[in-house]
């Protein structure tokens, strides 16, 4: 029999509000990640899989992509190297609930479409692989063989490969990566779009055409010794949480933090760290030194005044601006003098503030910029993000110990995914590269990425979609466009570990494949193997599973794609896909001679702490850039109009959720408990609106599409009374995907703008 968690939901009308949590780790978490370990893996099962997770000799957490000490910079890993958050997901993974045929037998897709994101989630662990036919009202089982030959065939009767687009989320392996666009490219396609596309493909966008790689510059070891951190547009207590262990770090060096954010965040104002007595029973650290309370969009602004500033002190570097920069005098020229009366309308920041934050930017010798999704998803994300590269530029701050620019990768393998090929737009060296080692041809025509698949599959230019992993439904912006494309088409496949809203949105023909989670043994027939991911600093190392399978009829993601390569392409494909799947190394042989960077691959990730990938700026202030420097870059703010009784809305994670997957309903760190249909809204903005603090409301985004004003509704939300930025809102997502428009998109790396959506309230 299938065991799952309880088949009622959740009623969300209990909603309680209290005050936020005061700390951002501590004995609380340690308690609530062990009490949910518990309950998914029970008492033996937590005993024997927490220890393993980001060890040297276990498993890479399946959540952030934060990376772990490396014993070359001198770091030990604790015994519990993870945070609340990453014992939840591996608790997520291994539990001991089951969803097999004899759920999906008593659940119609109907019945099942009307359950919640949390209750589908907490079903548990996929089984067996699914079919759900043309005209059927409940998944059935199907055999693999069968499955392959279904897909296949289907693929085949599309009129053309770029009839069919490939999703990849980030948690998958590189070597899974690596054969996935090897496939799709075989068949004759580069429509690869990816989850990178929503979260920092603004920060690649930014990176590449500054200082020629779309990737961090600076390791753990620099951020910790750092002089000065930028934290901007994050929130690394939910996101990120170890991160704070690094901040901490910082702090006890003596240097100092700035935290950029419309919401004060928990855990950078003190953080209680429960890997030492302090954090136990003392007052914990306080991180942040100043928190700037910036408004929604108001970003660029800010920085376009610290920049003028800087200019203004005479605090060039002119030593690195003259030897390593280009476009500095074009630059300067604009950027000289500050319109204060426009920046306080743009950042809602005192001018007073902004001079203290440049006077600590000034006297730092050593200055590293974080930022995450609270900088890629609005439209001038990449106009952002270049600019925050013009104040490290002027401060000669790429390429010197304890300096650099740190986008913060949301998922544990999503920058391994790009750097083994998962883009729709890789470049002409890597394609190939790829063509020379397998004697196959290669697309060049760029491809789709994830809101331009949208749109095809809305148009029906895109008949058939692929996900391996993710949740495709629940991850993107506009999800009633987002339904609506998927039914539209012929056939939707969806590998993945767990049940989750993708499965209930299916095409006319419709496949779950199961696959092997991060904490299983991957045993083929030759043998146990490992798998490698990199995280958000370039490093790539092992992650071996060591549980056993949820179910024997689970298969990697490696053997889905050979299997399925083998049945589409056929046996004469000069590809020997039996090869990959049998030995892992034989993949990794091929990456060795495919991906920059990687040469004696095999050899290297069995180091301890496997190796760091080159990145020319950061090794060598060498500048891969059209003109072989860095370079400045003349950016102007676009100020957002906000219409009277309007606010601006961003989406963002509760503390009880990673990405799509919602551990629980409370949010600790902001007070709520037991609801996630919330808008956190400013208790003057909620009076100045005619409304209290509890209201239940429908949310209603407007944007100004071709076709004019456009609205998009979400029903039911409760107010609730923060103390976010004025003129400024907060939901949780996926609830409030519905508001976020397909077509509203940030210039240059088409990100969906997921933190700038104009909305009104009304009276539910």
């Amino acid at each position: 029999m299938s065991r799952g968690a309880p088949e009622q939901d959740i009623d969300e009308n209990g909603l309680r509000v209290g005050e936020p949590g005061h700390a951002a780790a501590g004995v609380k978490g340690v308690l609530v990640s062990l009490q949910r370990s518990v309950e998914q893996m029970g008492v033996a099962r937590t005993a024997r899989t927490l220890p393993l997770l980001n060890q040297r000799d276990g498993f890479d957490c399946p959540g952030c992509a934060w990376p772990d000490p490396r014993a070359e910079e001198g770091d030990k890993r604790k015994i519990a190297e993870f945070c609340e958050n990453g014992a939840k997901a591996v608790a997520e993974e291994a539990t001991t609930r089951r969803v097999g045929p004899e759920f999906f037998a008593r659940h119609s897709v109907a019945e099942l479409t009307e359950r919640t994101d949390y209750w589908l989630g907490q079903q548990g662990r996929l089984t067996h692989p699914m079919i759900l036919r043309d005209g059927d009202t409940h998944y059935r089982p199907i055999e693999w063989s069968e499955a392959f030959r279904v897909i296949a065939d289907g693929l085949r009767e599309l009129d053309s490969p770029d009839e069919a687009a490939f999703y990849t989320s980030g948690r998958t392996s590189n070597e899974a990566a690596f054969l996935y666009q090897l496939l799709v490219r075989s068949f004759g396609t580069n429509n690869l779009p990816d989850c990178s596309n929503m979260c920092h493909e603004s920060s690649g966008s930014a990176l590449t055409e500054t200082i020629g790689i779309g990737k961090g510059s600076v390791s753990l070891s620099d951020v910790e010794h750092a002089d000065l951190v930028l934290v901007v547009g994050q929130n690394p207590g939910t996101n990120h949480p170890r991160m704070l262990s690094s901040l901490e770090k910082v702090k006890k060096r003596g240097g100092r933090i700035i935290a950029v954010n419309p919401l004060p965040e928990t855990g950078l104002m003190r953080f209680k760290n429960p890997q030492n007595a302090r954090g136990v029973v003392g007052d914990g650290t306080r991180l942040a030194d100043e928190f700037a309370q910036i408004r929604l969009g108001g970003d660029l602004a800010l920085f376009k005044a610290l920049n003028a500033l800087v200019l203004k002190a005479g605090a060039v570097d002119r030593d690195f601006v003259d030897g390593w920069t280009h476009g500095f005098d074009e630059f300067a020229e604009q950027a000289t003098e500050v319109d204060w009366d426009a920046t306080a309308l743009a950042t809602g920041l005192e001018r007073e503030q902004i001079e203290r934050i440049a006077e600590m930017v000034i006297r730092s010798q050593r200055t590293v910029a974080c930022w995450a999704m609270g900088l890629t998803q609005h439209k001038q994300g990449v106009a952002t993000i270049r600019e925050i590269v013009n104040l490290l530029l002027l401060r000669g701050m790429i390429g010197k110990p304890g300096a650099g620019v740190c986008p913060v990768r949301g998922h544990s393998n999503v920058q391994g995914d790009r750097t083994m090929g998962i883009w729709e737009k890789m470049p002409e060296k890597f394609l190939a590269a790829l063509e020379s080692e397998f004697g196959v041809p290669v697309p060049r025509q760029h491809g789709l990425d994830t809101v331009d698949t949208i749109r095809a599959m809305r148009s029906g230019r895109v008949k058939a979609f692929i996900g391996m992993g993710g949740n495709f439904v629940s991850a993107t912006p506009d999800t009633d466009a987002t339904i609506r494309a998927l039914r539209d088409c012929d056939l939707t496949v969806q590998v993945s570990t767990k049940l989750n809203r993708s499965h209930v949105t299916p095409g006319r023909t419709a496949l779950i494949l199961p696959t092997l989670g991060r904490t299983e043994r991957d045993v083929q027939a030759g043998g146990e193997q490992f798998v490698t991911v990199e995280d958000s600093m370039s490093v790539v190392h092992r992650s071996r599973g060591r549980l056993a399978p949820a179910s024997d009829q689970l298969i990697s993601e490696v053997a889905i794609i050979c299997r399925l390569a083998r049945e589409l392409l056929g046996p004469e494909h000069p590809v020997r896909w039996e090869s990959f799947e049998r030995d892992y190394d034989v993949i990794r042989d091929h990456i060795a001679n495919v991906v920059p960077g990687c040469t004696d691959y095999n050899r290297k990730v069995r180091e301890p702490d496997g190796f760091v990938l080159p990145h020319p700026p950061r090794d060598s202030r060498t500048f891969p850039t059209a003109t072989g420097k860095a370079n400045f870059s003349v950016n102007v703010p676009e100020p957002i109009e906000v219409p009277p009784g309007r606010l601006l809305l961003q989406t963002l994670r509760s503390h009880d959720q990673y990405n799509t997957t919602i551990y629980g309903l409370s949010d600790r760190y902001r007070g709520v408990e037991d609801g996630r249909r919330v808008v956190l809204v400013h208790p003057d903005d909620i009076a100045e609106l005619g409304f209290a603090a509890g209201d239940l409301v429908d949310v209603i985004s407007e944007w100004q599409g071709e076709e004019g004003l456009e609205a998009r509704r979400a029903d039911r939300f409760r107010i609730v009374a923060y103390p976010t930025a004025r003129g400024c809102a907060a939901a949780y997502y996926p609830e409030a995907n519905p508001l976020v428009p397909l077509n509203s998109v940030a210039e240059k790396s088409n990100t969906p703008v997921s933190k700038a959506v104009i909305i009104r309230l009304e009276r539910a």
